[in-house]
């Protein structure tokens, strides 16, 4: 059987329209409604967790949705948490993509198979070609993809917007929608380009770089022209949205090369 750790977002209610047992939901992290029975959990209580899922029969993990790192209360770990917690702290501090790595080794080492979403839904991912509009900013797209592999070792971020091939944006742990709002604050009109594409080495199991309609608007609002997302490795949620709001805004997208 399948379970999903589910964050927020569409992503999680996306992954459930297929064959999913039941969703992990921990503690303070809001999901949208969903069908799929229920399995509560605390982030600091990862044993109770791996029991729970163990009893449920559940033998596969997804990962998947928007999670910030908790607040946790060390005073309520469970002897599992607080045994596992010191390489998990050393995690963090290295970055998202370390961090990541080290909980899919949890979880893989109490015997799950970690899953990523576009094993469960391969249509979700962008193939190569154009998606809405034509390409444009040929050369932005090239200088983006140049200072994304620059910084692929220093863990930054995963896009980056290019205008007249200058730098405008580097998403930051704040994010993508944070990072258009500063261009949008600090470039308005360039006419750029914005490239999604995963770091080198990413673990795309679980961080497989996403956009949705609301990135199509937000890059819409920031002043630029198109956006360019690696093909085979870039989540597009909810197709039919994102195209509508390409034709709505103007914005084109595309996967390549």
């Amino acid at each position: 059987m399948r379970a999903i750790i589910a964050g927020s977002g569409a992503l999680p209610r996306l992954l459930l329209e297929a064959e999913i047992a039941y969703v992990v939901q921990f503690k303070g992290v809001v999901i949208d409604r969903h069908k799929a029975p229920p399995i509560k959990a605390r982030f600091e209580q990862l044993g109770k967790l791996f029991d729970d899922l163990r009893a449920k029969e559940v033998t596969e993990v997804c990962l998947a949705g928007a999670m910030g790192r908790p607040t946790l209360d060390p005073v309520a770990f469970d002897p599992f948490t607080a045994a596992k917690m010191p390489m998990l702290m050393a995690a963090m501090g290295q970055g998202d993509d370390a961090l990541l790595r080290a909980i899919v080794s949890v979880i893989e080492g109490e015997g799950f198979r970690v899953v990523a979403a576009h094993e469960i839904r391969p249509d979700l991912v962008a193939q190569a070609g154009v998606i809405a509009g034509k390409p444009m900013g040929e050369s932005d797209a090239a200088r983006g993809r140049e200072v994304l592999a620059a910084l692929a070792s220093l863990d930054v971020g995963q896009g980056v917007v290019v205008g007249r091939g200058q730098v405008l944006g580097i998403e930051t742990l704040q994010g993508t929608e944070a990072m258009l709002r500063f261009v949008a604050e600090t470039a308005p009109g360039s006419g750029g380009v914005f490239v999604k594409r995963p770091k080198a080495g990413q673990t795309l199991k679980v961080d497989m770089p996403a956009i949705g309609p609301d990135t199509i608007r937000q890059a819409a609002a920031a002043g630029l022209k198109g956006i360019e997302v690696e093909p085979g490795k870039v989540l597009l949620i909810d197709r039919a949205a994102i195209e509508a709001a390409c034709a709505e805004t103007g914005v084109s997208l595309w996967a390549g090369p």
